[in-house]
Parts: structure tokens; C-alpha cells; sequence
């Protein structure tokens, strides 16, 4: 009994000072491989298994700072406590300050305080060793079952795209949905994490991609035995990147399905003998199995985020656009024989070449891009009505609006709750009549005001 209660306490007390730390130091032995962006991202996710550094890892810590001995740096984050973008400003902090500290760092005198390093006891049982070795043994097939690949996309990045009047995360949404399309003649569920932290306690919400308009174009430009002109198949694309906008908009400023569904859920689980019939319907199940799992995580310096899939045949696509590249880091199983992370990273690229030649071709088939007045007759320079459209859309979707004067005639400030959504010059706004579209709007001219 006594040497029962010995084990239990040596184990016990070395368990505390991890439980207790802020965070691990992992100090890996050389990996043996090739040090390319996709073996240092596999070295810090899984160490190269239970034969390497797999065993100097402890995924319940939120935060690990990994430092090989060839060169190979990172930090391993556990999600629960906090967001990728989180970790990303606090990483891009800490090296422009190293960057910026020309002088060698000072010892400081609380470093000196510290108590010095010990080694960490345990005392295992032959119990105990089978349930290591069983772990050992499940973490190698883990390690052998993930695809990854990370992929640098070098034809262009976002200035190209901001260059073409989109949204660079919308853009890149849109090539993701097409190339699963590419590969599987489907689209699927699709998470992209929108972040609400300008709520109090906010985390993340869900962007879905998978939008009835981003299927149009994906079918439309994926079947080349339809005579549909590139005119139209840009106007698809437009309107693709456009749902997308507008439901990022609505998930940051807290519009958007899943947090309330999951919060109704979760209050049904406490007070309500069952769970209501909806959340146990196929449909709601289906819905929540995200194949295509998508972050953007965008930095200023040199690095980039990873992760895996979801599901058992799912992706994972992390995606750091940079101006005149995009890097992604793309995860699969090798367990499921649909799923292919280099064809995906193919597909990808095949995707995003072909949407550069959609938006390399005439904006418009009316010949040159029209503004919001001459698009229905009138004169270009009432500029203060231009928003006269924008107002009976939000109208039309029961919300109130405010217009308000501010001292710059030519920027355009759309206002959400108090907080900014939106901010442009109005000179850099393109317009454009659609052939098949009717004028719905029509006003006549009025005197010029101060902008607003």
C-alpha cells in the first residue's frame, strides 16, 4: 500500500508543475528529413512519430514553442483557449520585437530568481508501460495516415485581386469551392471561421462557402460542352464572390446561423427531456460535417498556420494570402480513398488560373464599366445619390439605415452596431449593366449636397 501511494504521488506532483505551467519548451532532436515548409510543418505537428519527436509533445498544453536542433521553429497551439489569429499577432509580436532589439538581450533580474530546471519523475507500472506502447503505437498510425502538403500558389496574390475590386478571402473562397467541384462533382459543407471577438466573449462564427452561387459558377465553368460566354461566366463569378461577401459580413457582425443554432442546442440539452426533433434530423446532422474545412490566416512576416481535416474524408485548407502570392496548407487522410491532398493543391491552382483569365477579359459586354447613372440614362455627376441604391436594398431586407455627412466627399463608410464594415473611395468603385438585367431603380436628378 505505501509504495502504491508512492507511485501516486511521484506522478501526481510531476502531472501539477505541467498542469501548472504557462506553457512548454520543446526542444526536438534533427528530423532527418529535408527541411521544406512540409516537413517543418509535419515535425511541429506530430514531432515525425513515436521513432522521432513524437514523444516530446504534450497536446493538452495550449501552447508549446517547438526549437530543433536543424532549425525547425513553431508553436503547437491547442484551440480551446483561443483563436490561430491570437497567436499568429502574439508570434508576429515577439519577432519584430527581436527584430528591432539591435542590442543582445539583458538577462533580467526575475530571470535569475527562477529555480533552477529539474527532471520530472515518474514512476510507471507494467500497466502503465502497456498503455504507453498502445499510444505509441496509435500516434504512428496517425503520423502514416495524414496527407499534408503546404503549396505556394506564386502566379499572383491579393494585389492582383484587390485589383479586380474583390475581396481577397472571397476570391480564394470561391477557388476553393470550385476546385472540389474539379474533383468531386459535388459541393459540400464548408466551415470558414469568421471572427466576432468585437462581442464580449466572442470566439468565432461560421462562413459557409457552399452558396447556391458559388454553385452556379462552379457547374457553368466546369462543364465545357455549354456555348456560355466568358462575359457571363465572369458575371457568375462576380456574383459567387459577392454571396460570399455578404455572408462575411453577416457572420462578423454576428448574423450568421451556427452560434445560435449551437446555442440552442446546447440550452435544449439542459432543459428539455429530449433534444428537439430538428437537431437530431439528418439535414442539421449533415449540415455540421464540414468536409471542407477553411481558415485564412493571413501574417506580415515569413511564416504560415496549419492543421487537419475534420472529418475522415475531409480537407483542410489554411490559406495565407500575400500580395503577389498565396500559401496553402492542405490536409486529408490518407485513409479515405477519395481524398487527395496534391490533387486538391492541383485543383487549386488550376481554379485560381482560371479565374485570373475570367477577370482578364472585358468587364462588361456593353463594352467599358457604367456607374450606378449612366447605367440607367442619367448624368454621372449626381455623386451623393449614388447611394440611393444601396439604401432600398437594405430597406428591402428590413434593416434601418442613417445616412450621415462626413467631410471627405468621396469615401463611403457603411456602419454596422457603431462599428465600421466597410470603407472605400467612391472613385475606385466600378459599375456595371448586366445585359439581362432590368433597371429596377431609376431617379431623377437632383442638386449636388456634400458628400456622405
Amino acid at each position: 500500500m505505501e509504495k502504491s501511494d508512492s507511485l501516486d504521488s511521484t506522478n501526481r506532483d510531476s502531472l501539477d508543475m505541467i498542469e501548472r505551467c504557462i506553457c512548454l519548451v520543446c526542444l526536438d532532436a534533427p528530423g532527418g528529413m529535408e527541411l521544406s515548409d512540409t516537413n517543418r510543418a509535419l515535425q511541429l505537428l506530430h514531432g515525425g512519430g513515436c521513432s522521432k519527436n513524437g514523444a516530446n509533445r504534450w497536446y493538452d498544453k495550449s501552447l508549446q514553442f517547438v526549437v530543433g536542433r536543424d532549425g525547425t521553429c513553431g508553436v503547437v497551439c491547442e484551440h480551446s483557449p483561443f483563436d490561430g489569429i491570437v497567436l499568429v499577432q502574439c508570434t508576429e509580436h515577439l519577432l519584430k520585437h527581436m527584430v528591432k532589439t539591435s542590442k543582445k538581450m539583458v538577462r533580467a533580474d526575475s530571470v535569475s530568481e527562477l529555480p533552477a530546471p529539474r527532471r520530472l519523475r515518474w514512476k510507471c507500472s507494467p500497466e502503465i508501460q502497456g498503455l504507453l506502447a498502445s499510444s505509441a503505437e496509435k500516434l504512428q498510425q496517425i503520423v502514416k495516415n495524414l496527407d499534408f502538403i503546404v503549396y505556394k500558389f506564386d502566379d499572383y496574390g491579393k494585389t492582383f485581386i484587390k485589383q479586380q475590386k474583390c475581396s481577397p478571402d472571397a476570391f480564394i473562397q470561391v477557388a476553393l469551392q470550385l476546385a472540389f467541384y474539379r474533383l468531386h462533382r459535388r459541393l459540400v459543407p464548408t466551415y470558414e471561421s469568421a471572427s466576432i471577438r468585437r462581442f464580449r466573449e466572442g470566439r468565432v462564427d461560421n462562413i459557409r462557402s457552399a452558396t447556391l452561387e458559388a454553385l452556379r459558377f462552379v457547374k457553368t465553368i466546369t462543364d465545357h460542352t455549354a456555348t456560355v460566354p466568358d462575359s457571363e461566366r465572369l458575371l457568375l463569378l462576380k456574383d459567387a464572390i459577392r454571396a460570399q461577401t455578404e455572408y462575411t459580413v453577416m457572420a462578423i457582425t454576428g448574423m450568421a446561423i451556427d452560434n445560435h443554432l449551437l446555442g440552442l442546442r446546447e440550452l435544449a440539452r439542459e432543459v428539455c427531456k429530449e433534444l428537439p426533433e430538428m437537431f437530431t434530423d439528418e439535414t442539421y446532422l449533415m449540415s455540421n460535417r464540414f468536409v471542407l474545412s477553411t481558415s485564412q490566416v493571413p501574417t506580415t512576416m515569413e511564416m504560415f498556420c496549419c492543421y487537419g481535416p475534420v472529418v475522415p474524408n475531409g480537407y483542410g485548407a489554411c490559406y495565407n494570402p500575400q500580395p503577389e502570392s498565396i500559401l496553402f496548407c492542405i490536409s486529408s487522410f490518407h485513409g479515405c480513398k477519395e481524398t487527395s491532398s496534391t490533387k486538391f493543391a492541383k485543383a487549386v491552382e488550376e481554379s485560381l488560373i482560371e479565374m485570373r483569365g475570367l477577370c482578364s477579359q472585358p468587364s462588361c459586354a456593353t463594352g467599358k464599366p457604367l456607374g450606378p447613372y449612366s447605367s440607367v440614362g442619367l448624368s454621372v455627376e449626381h455623386r451623393t445619390y449614388r447611394l440611393e441604391a444601396l439604401l432600398a436594398v437594405l430597406a428591402k431586407d428590413g434593416h434601418q439605415t442613417i445616412l450621415e455627412k462626413i467631410e471627405d466627399w468621396n469615401v463611403v463608410e457603411l456602419m454596422v452596431n457603431g462599428e465600421v464594415v466597410f470603407h472605400c473611395n467612391i472613385k475606385d468603385l466600378e459599375f456595371e449593366q448586366r445585359p439581362h438585367t432590368p433597371n429596377l431603380l431609376s431617379f431623377p436628378p437632383r442638386p449636388e449636397q456634400k458628400g456622405w
